[in-house]
């Protein structure tokens, strides 16, 4: 269900399959805007589920409706060792062992496994190799989650943000808060931006630090990973930080791999300061 949320659908998990066709004409109501939904049945559903070969069949007759039924199975050792994980009991064992109430589950689902569109073994798979082959076996590619890469700027003085997974200081450039027609400005201004741009070592540095990141991000991509947040870091957060993560959200959002957005959390602190410096100056006069 993470891979499907993470990709946009509306998610309902243990859904009874007497629901799906209620499920399926709200989705249709005007207004709706649910193009593509992701529904879980089990045998949790206890005597409703019985219904569920002759929902599916209704449903699959709406018009407008493209309904694909995914089938999870794993073999007996690895759903055994899975309880003995979680210390839950199997919904069908009752007071008996598991492996009765897998035996069961198979039974009752075999027709369900013939109807399926697609199956997954998830016998040797981890959660993010299951994630990856519910997106490749699933979602088109261009339906398939995209890796959500946030460049979020940071003043060093006022700590490193607690969210971020990779750290990048750049206090080793030239700093525009020296240079008085800068100081006021940010690094979303063109004058700060083009004064970080010329700064020394800085092509050297980028060079470098891009290669870093086109190897990582398909690396965290390929792992499972949803969101990624990459802090840059330099001395208040406001101007080399700031012009450094327009710059990488720019180079990396033109790449449809990812979904890039940034964000610049000190980048108004010192002008606060300042102004409640000089606001309580003019109190004292």
């Amino acid at each position: 269900m993470g891979a499907f949320e993470d990709a946009g659908y509306f998610c309902v998990d243990n859904l009874p399959p007497r629901l799906l066709h209620a499920l399926a004409d709200l989705f249709g109501l005007e207004g709706a805007r649910v193009e593509r939904a992701a529904v879980v049945c089990d045998v949790r559903g206890g005597v409703w589920f019985e219904t569920l070969l002759r929902e599916l069949d209704a449903i699959a007759r709406v018009p407008g409706v493209e309904l694909r039924v995914l089938f999870l199975e794993a073999s007996d050792e690895a759903l055994l060792n899975r309880f003995r994980e979680t210390r839950r009991r199997h919904p069908l064992a009752g007071s008996g062992p598991p492996l009765a109430g897998i035996e069961r589950e198979r039974t009752l689902l075999r027709d369900v496994r013939d109807r399926a569109d697609a199956l997954i073994d998830t016998s040797n798979l981890n959660i993010w190799e299951l994630r990856r082959a519910v997106a490749e076996t699933m979602m088109r590619p261009e339906r398939r989650p995209r890796l959500q890469v946030t460049f979020e700027s940071f003043g060093y003085k006022h700590g490193a943000p607690r969210d971020a997974d990779l750290l990048l200081d750049v206090r080793f450039l030239r700093n525009p808060h020296y240079v008085p027609e800068l100081a006021p400005l940010t690094g979303l201004d063109p004058e700060v931006a083009e004064y970080v741009a010329e700064a020394p070592g800085l092509d050297e540095f980028l060079e470098r630090l891009t290669g870093l990141l086109d190897f990582l991000l398909p690396a965290y991509a390929e792992e499972g990973r949803s969101h990624l947040v990459i802090g840059v870091g330099c001395t208040g957060g406001r101007h080399r930080s700031v012009a450094i993560g327009e710059w990488l959200a720019q180079r990396y959002g033109a790449d449809e791999r990812y979904g890039v957005s940034t964000t610049h959390r000190d980048i108004d602190r010192e002008s606060v300061t300042a102004h409640a410096v000089q606001t309580a100056a003019e109190a004292h006069q």
